[in-house]
């Protein structure tokens, strides 16, 4: 049993850590292009959710996303209003995780990609060339990535061989919507305690693909995570001013209020997604008697619960969009201003740079550049009024002496 638990502990960290190594390395990569899409997402909360979305699905994290808005916003470079935009993007860009574990995770076998992967990123992580290195970190974040997928797979012990897991679970997924409530739990607790939506994702996938849980019960784990990713935004607001924790904050209201009216249509919803998606969600991947069950198709449950995933964002946003201001309201009543942070305001205080968490180096020279220009025009403006003054002290002086 501790076997078991230490190998899933170790096929996580490989996920976690090939994630992040990829996340890092398109992050440098695209770092270039940050200035158009920072320009970009100022335009309105329409082109704040597709500069999500996009940003997202590029750097393989809604949370990298989300920490990064809250970091603009902390240094005046976004406003309430823009960053709930954001947001909502990245809510719906996070699913694409979901799409890739369910495609190569499931339908291919995943060394065959995974391990050509690392040998041609490995040599490019020692070149001298910065770019060369960064290319490296994606391609061997990607192979260590489905790597710690395919170790989790692995270590999971099959239902066939552990009968009692599934009667202990039996007994929390019969009592109808307390059930849903209860795997709802479980999923922010399993998101707070990984600290990645994705990688929940893969735990969940990977336990229905198992047999451990069924559809609905995968989906129920599905909108505990999508609270539980709030966690991290909240985390980096922490150090951050009240405008960082009023992103925080809407962060949390839109992925909650979305859970809410989920709970509502639960009922409907799951039956919707059996419908437009083929295949049959329900057939266990084992017979009773332990041998493997042939109408089994290792690809449907995958393919279910992302669909499932990125419907559920999808209309989220689109329900939530016409009331960005509405929830920009709400937070500002949430979270008010201090007074030491009044009090800061009519002082000076750097606008732009910030000393939170910048998960990007290009943003802080953004910021620096930004900071340099204005501290550059009140320098102007100080000299501009010495030489007034010095003027009209010569001015008196030559008035007294004569």
């Amino acid at each position: 049993m501790i076997s078991t638990i230490l190998n899933i502990l170790g096929s996580l960290g490989v996920f976690l850590f090939g994630m992040k190594i990829m996340s890092e390395g398109i992050q440098k990569t695209a770092g270039s292009r940050l200035r158009d899409i920072l320009s970009y997402m100022t335009q309105n909360r329409f082109a704040g959710v597709f500069t999500g979305f996009i940003t997202t699905c590029l750097v393989q994290s809604s949370s990298a996303t989300t920490v990064m808005v809250i970091s603009f916003v902390n240094a005046g470079l976004l406003t309430l209003t823009q960053s709930i935009g954001v947001i909502m993007g990245a809510n719906i860009g996070t699913t694409l995780t979901g799409w890739l574990v369910s495609v190569f995770g499931f339908q291919f076998k995943i060394t065959t990609i995974a391990l050509p992967a690392v040998g041609i990123g490995l040599p490019l992580i020692f070149s001298k060339i910065t770019k060369r290195k960064n290319i490296g970190e994606i391609f061997v974040g990607f192979g260590l990535l489905f790597l710690g997928l395919e170790f989790l797979k692995d270590s999971v012990p099959d239902i066939a061989g552990n009968p009692d897991i599934l009667e202990f679970l039996h007994t929390y997924t019969d009592l109808g919507i307390v059930s849903v409530l209860i795997f709802i739990l479980v999923g922010v607790l399993l998101t707070i305690t990984v600290q990645s939506s994705s990688a929940a994702m893969a735990i969940t996938i990977t336990m229905a693909f198992k047999g451990w849980i069924d559809f609905p019960t995968a989906a129920a784990l599905v909108l505990g995570e999508n609270i539980g990713t709030t966690i991290t935004a909240y985390l980096a607001s922490i150090n951050g001013n009240y405008h960082a924790k009023r992103t925080a904050r809407a962060h949390m209201i839109f992925n909650v209020f979305g859970v809410v009216w989920m709970l509502f249509a639960f009922s409907i919803f799951i039956p919707f997604i059996d419908y437009i998606v083929p295949g049959d969600p329900y057939i266990p991947p084992y017979l009773e008697s332990g041998d493997i069950n042939e109408d089994f198709n290792p690809v449907t449950i995958p393919f279910h619960l992302s669909m499932f995933h990125t419907l559920f964002n999808i209309i989220n946003v689109a329900l939530l969009i016409w009331f960005v201001p509405q929830i920009a309201s709400v937070v500002k009543r949430m979270v008010k201003p201090s007074k030491e942070e009044e009090d800061n305001e009519k002082e000076y205080t750097l606008e732009y740079f910030s000393t939170s968490v910048q998960p990007v180096p290009e943003i802080a020279i953004i910021e620096a550049k930004k900071e340099v220009i204005k501290m550059s025009d009140m320098m102007t403006k100080m000299l501009a009024f010495f030489y007034e003054t010095f003027k009209n002290n010569r001015n008196i002086e030559d008035s007294i002496t004569k």
